[in-house]
Formats: C-alpha cells, sequence, structure tokens
C-alpha cells in the first residue's frame, strides 16, 4: 500500500473526525484494500470489501467528504478489522483481522 493510502488511513481514523477528506483519496484507499467500486444511480456508489457491501454517496459539487460519511467509513473499516498505522512505532496494522 502506497504512503498517501496510510495518511488517508490514519485521517478518517482521527479524532476529532476530519472534515477535509476529498472522496478521490477515500475510494483510492478503498481500491488499496482490494476493494471493488461501482457505480450506482445518482451519485451513489457500492464497496465491496471483505465479502461486506457499503453503499456510498459521493460528495458533490466540493469534493471533501462530511464528518458524517468519514464516521461512516470508519466504523465499516474498524468493524472490517483494518486499523491505522502506528507512526510512531512504524507498524501498519492495516491488513484486516481474518488469518
Amino acid at each position: 500500500m502506497q504512503r498517501k493510502h496510510l495518511k488517508t488511513l490514519n485521517i478518517i481514523f482521527t479524532k476529532p473526525i476530519s472534515a477535509n477528506i476529498k472522496w478521490a483519496d477515500i475510494e483510492a484507499l478503498f481500491i488499496a484494500l482490494g476493494a471493488e467500486v461501482n457505480e450506482r444511480a445518482g451519485s451513489r456508489i457500492a464497496v465491496v470489501l471483505d465479502g461486506e457491501v457499503q453503499v456510498y454517496h459521493r460528495p458533490h459539487p466540493q469534493p471533501t467528504t462530511d464528518k458524517g460519511a468519514v464516521a461512516s467509513v470508519r466504523k465499516w473499516l474498524d468493524s472490517l478489522g483494518y486499523s491505522p498505522i502506528d507512526e510512531a512505532k512504524d507498524t501498519a496494522p492495516v491488513t484486516n483481522n481474518e488469518e
């Protein structure tokens, strides 16, 4: 996974929730984690990751994601076992918990 994707993952898990994350960066993270992103009606996309499907609405006209959507992405990634990198320890527990 590229450093840019790790940075996005860290920002998603930052508290308080950031409202300055570009949706394109979140989609790129999904793809880097192995997700399949499918277009739906309107501005919706379906993200399939580890056999789970989540539907999101692409923000427009601004490219940034609101706090509610970031919280939803965080909750979903956490439920799948993904977590941010600990830059202080330089460890990357990005992969999910399934062996």
